[in-house]
């Protein structure tokens, strides 16, 4: 069971249109395409994905990409459905709740239960022997963090034997790993469970008023109260085949722009800390029919293009352009004289000649002028921009045009969901940005190498 439903509100305004698990990461995959080709290279092929905010895009994604034709194996989207009353999901725990009737059928005796909003790799197939050898009622992944990065996680308490005996959720002040300062040991938010223990501990919950319906806040601290057999699996020491044995576990949890900004720059670099190459364990998304990437001279009287250390997808064309530590998209058009540094372009961008753009982060189908500069004067860029991060990213909502001079123009139809979403719309200072007034500009359509819709001009 995939819990895919997650808001993910601080990514916004990445998230105001699709949920977090439906995000974009590493220029060609979504975040959900690691757990889910984790379970499929361990062979676990009878999946379920719990989806329920603004799940359009990711179950699009899912029905086009991950089918699966085996007897017996499927990769099924489950939306809510209101199953045991009038209400949609209120809480992880209430998700799996209220689709039992799916593990039922399926007569499994064991059930795992992972997040769909993280990215890294991992055998499930190792933390499920684990499971077993140790005769579990529940196992938690489990994975050293800092402890200032603690506070919006499950933190994990364990024995010498691996057995948890405290789990405190979300705490203000993490408590350190015994013998290990600084370091917390927090819960990944993925558990196995045998059946009739994850049964009856959900019923329970169901029927408590007093319930939050969560796994972190309710049902393992439980468990664990009761004495339950409720033990940690160390991720630390999950090994990937094909990988080195030395090799560092990757996980993270990419749940704010920054975050999200920095787990992209990782991968971009000389030694990446995740490794996409990996043939024997390979990431699976959605097979496109781009073109190849194309690196050329915009014209005798330009020079060549120029790329370093950047993630450059099929599709893209850079015409005399410079590309530094850059993660860029399919389908995107760099033109002459451009240079784009530490920044994440996702598809469909088009950014035109003499543009300068400093970490910047632009979501699907921006325009970019020519000769528009981002991030070179940060306190510039917060009096023009209405999203900028607090560590100074300049954040573009979907099909964005970004005039050389003036406010950014917002396509009319994220335009009206940011207005939906109170956080978001307060960002939206006076003079920073205006709404396009034609109703054919929206924010699915592409800015990039294969559409000449759209003229240089802004509306």
């Amino acid at each position: 069971m995939i819990m895919a439903g997650g808001k993910g509100s601080r990514l916004g305004p990445l998230t105001v249109h699709r949920s977090k698990p439906g995000v974009p990461f590493a220029g060609r995959y979504r975040i959900i395409d690691f757990v889910l080709s984790n379970f499929m290279n361990s062979g676990y092929r009878r999946i379920y994905v719990l989806t329920q905010y603004m799940s359009s895009s990711l179950i699009k994604h899912l029905s086009r990409n991950w089918r699966l034709s085996g007897f017996g194996e499927y990769i099924e989207v489950v939306p809510a459905q209101m199953r045991l009353g009038e209400f949609w999901y209120r809480g992880t725990a209430d998700a799996v709740y209220q689709n039992m009737n799916l593990v039922r059928d399926a007569r499994a005796r064991h059930v795992a239960v992972f997040g769909g909003d993280h990215v890294y790799k991992m055998a499930v197939d190792q933390m499920d022997h684990h499971h077993r050898d140790t005769n579990a009622d529940l196992t938690v992944a489990a994975f050293p963090v800092p402890t200032k990065d603690a506070s919006g996680f499950g933190i994990v308490d364990v024995d010498s034997q691996g057995r948890i005996v405290g789990f405190i959720e979300k705490p203000k002040n993490p408590p350190e790993m015994p013998g290990r300062p600084g370091w917390s040991l927090v819960s990944m938010g993925n558990y196995i469970f045998k059946r009739d223990v994850l049964e009856r501990s959900l019923a329970d919950s169901g029927g408590s008023p007093t319930s939050r319906h969560d796994f972190g806040r309710d049902i393992i601290p439980k468990l664990v109260a009761e004495g339950a057999r409720v033990h940690a699996y160390d991720f630390a020491k999950n090994q990937i085949p094909g990988e080195p044995e030395d090799a560092t576990p990757y996980w993270r949890d990419v749940g704010t722009l920054d975050s999200y900004f920095d787990s992209n720059m990782e991968l971009r670099a000389r030694v990446p800390a995740l490794d996409l190459y990996n043939r024997q364990w390979r990431i699976r998304s959605a097979q496109r029919d781009y073109p190849p990437a194309r690196f050329v001279r915009a014209g005798q009287e330009f020079g060549p293009a120029l790329v370093d250390d950047s993630l450059i997808c099929e599709g893209s064309i850079i015409a005399s352009a410079k590309v530094v530590d850059t993660v860029l998209s399919y389908d995107c058009f760099v033109h002459a004289g451009a240079e784009v540094a530490d920044s994440i372009i996702l598809s469909g961008c088009d950014i035109g000649r003499g543009a300068r753009l400093k970490r910047v982060l632009l979501d699907k189908n921006c325009k970019i002028e020519p000769g528009v500069v981002i991030g070179e004067d940060p306190v510039r860029d917060r009096e023009r921009f209405p999203f900028i991060t607090e560590s100074g990213i300049v954040v573009m909502p979907k099909g964005t045009i970004v005039p050389a001079k003036g406010p950014c123009v917002l396509a009319n139809d994220v335009a009206e969901l940011i207005g939906n979403e109170p956080e978001l719309y307060a960002q939206l200072r006076p003079g920073t940005f205006s709404v396009s007034t034609s109703q054919n500009r929206h924010s699915y359509e592409s800015a990039g190498p294969r559409f000449k819709k759209f003229s240089t001009g802004h509306e």
